[in-house]
């Protein structure tokens, strides 16, 4: 196994000290199933946390409780921990405590997959006590040990065990997926954050779909996404759709590529439209401002599930515009469409808009639509003409002063004024036309 010069030397310093030290975890699995070289190598060591530090010049008591030492070298951060055994588990997420132990077998009999079971060193080799190289080469995710039991002591386990599933294109091995089952309820014992760290890697993996059938189909849907589980099986009774919501919205997520923020906003989509479901006459369904009623509920869901306010702010503009294909785009119209989406933003809106036809039926003519739209877009960019407020010839203190006026909301109503003018024909995007406009409009 190739192991990275600052490792060795923690590796080698532990050794020639008198203490027993491995890599341990996800690198060595990532490294036998030949993904490109681990980024982050975890070791484990039977010197106690006191007995690290001394060791190296620069360390972090970053998990000191649990045994954890984050040892520096050439300016990386490395974390050494103890061999340790988990005590009781009382809320389903940390151990009350844990005792620091001399075996490395029992350390990894506490961890919770066999793949991630694995410990390396350059004398001992590769270190297997539970099976974990003949789960990779069968493309297992097994638990370690008793599944039931793993789950309970830590509920987040089930989402990794779905993830590395989507991740690595593994199975789940039948008990662990039964315990994963039957245990799915204590999943509400995880904090929002934690659950939205493992949901965001299932998002971006390569097999979001099965990830999100594997959410449903052990219930753990119904506790982390309580406003998508209502989707599953709701027949859509429209034409245009051949597909529940539920499995639109994953073939929709599936063909957007694998950008965070762009892959939730096409997860949340669609997700008011049976709050929005009606029938016509005709025995059609149609859900009529779901787009609207998705910006609503997709701000809950995000809030609650406590993503960063840049990220709400994107997702809820997709969300919103999801449905503004323009179907004879003007340059007035496109204008206006990259002025409300913004420019950093238009083009993730195209592709969201192109996986939502994808997803659908008869998208032939839709993704034509959404191709002149971008074909216009990329033109209108390039030509540098005014977009936005900021882009104006003049602004809000040009206004105060020329007007002798107060700051306030009427300043900024005039602003957007000026801006549709300029939208409409650029060439007006001087400062004197831009005054005269105003004095005309508001002050004469």
């Amino acid at each position: 196994m190739f192991i990275p010069n600052d490792v060795k030397t923690i590796l080698n310093t532990l050794k020639n000290n008198g203490y027993e030290s491995y890599i341990v975890g996800g690198s060595i699995r990532d490294f036998e199933i030949g993904l490109s070289l681990p980024k982050d190598y975890d070791i484990t060591t039977n010197a106690l946390p006191e007995e690290i530090i001394s060791l190296f010049k620069k360390t972090v008591p970053t998990g000191i409780k649990h045994g954890t030492v984050t040892v520096i070298i050439n300016g990386d951060g490395y974390e050494v921990t103890t061999y340790r055994i988990d005590g009781e588990y009382l809320d389903n997420r940390r151990p009350e405590h844990v005792t620091f132990v001399s075996s490395l077998k029992e350390d990894l009999a506490r961890r919770d997959f066999t793949i991630n079971a694995l410990a390396f060193n350059e004398d001992d080799g590769l270190v297997d006590y539970f099976g974990g190289v003949k789960d990779l080469e069968n493309k297992i995710i097994r638990a370690v040990g008793e599944p039931n039991k793993r789950f309970k002591e830590d509920a987040l386990r089930m989402l990794r065990a779905i993830r590395f599933s989507a991740r690595l294109n593994f199975n789940i091995e039948e008990k662990t997926l039964k315990a994963i089952k039957a245990n799915c309820k204590l999943i509400s014992n995880v904090s929002n954050e934690r659950i939205r760290d493992e949901l965001c890697k299932m998002l971006v993996s390569h097999n979001t779909t099965s990830a999100l059938d594997l959410l449903k189909d052990t219930k753990l849907l119904e506790y982390i996404l309580p406003e998508l589980q209502i989707a599953v099986g709701f027949n859509q009774q429209n034409p245009h759709h051949d597909k529940d919501i539920f499995k639109h919205i994953l073939a929709v997520v599936e063909k957007c590529p694998p950008e965070l923020n762009l892959r939730v906003a096409g997860l949340l989509h669609d997700i008011a439209k049976p709050e929005c479901f009606t029938i016509d006459t005709q025995g059609i369904g149609h859900f009529y401002g779901h787009d609207k009623k998705g910006v609503v509920l997709s701000e809950k869901i995000l809030r609650r599930l406590k993503f960063d306010n840049k990220s709400i702010r994107d997702i809820k503009i997709l969300v919103k515009e999801h449905m503004n294909v323009l179907t004879k785009p003007t340059d007035a119209s496109v204008k206006r469409l990259i002025n409300r989406v913004g420019a950093d933003l238009i083009f993730d809106l195209f592709a969201l808009q192109r996986a939502d036809a994808l997803g659908s039926r008869f998208n032939e003519s839709r993704i034509s639509e959404i191709d002149r739209v971008e074909e216009k877009t990329i033109q209108i960019i390039a030509s540098k003409v005014p977009l936005s407020v900021k882009d104006l010839a003049v602004n809000g203190k040009d206004l105060i002063k020329q007007f002798s006026m107060k700051p306030g909301e009427e300043i900024g109503d005039m602003l957007k004024f000026l801006l549709v003018k300029v939208l409409e024909d650029p060439k007006l995007n001087i400062k004197e036309e831009l005054l005269a406009i105003i004095y005309e409009k508001y002050i004469k």
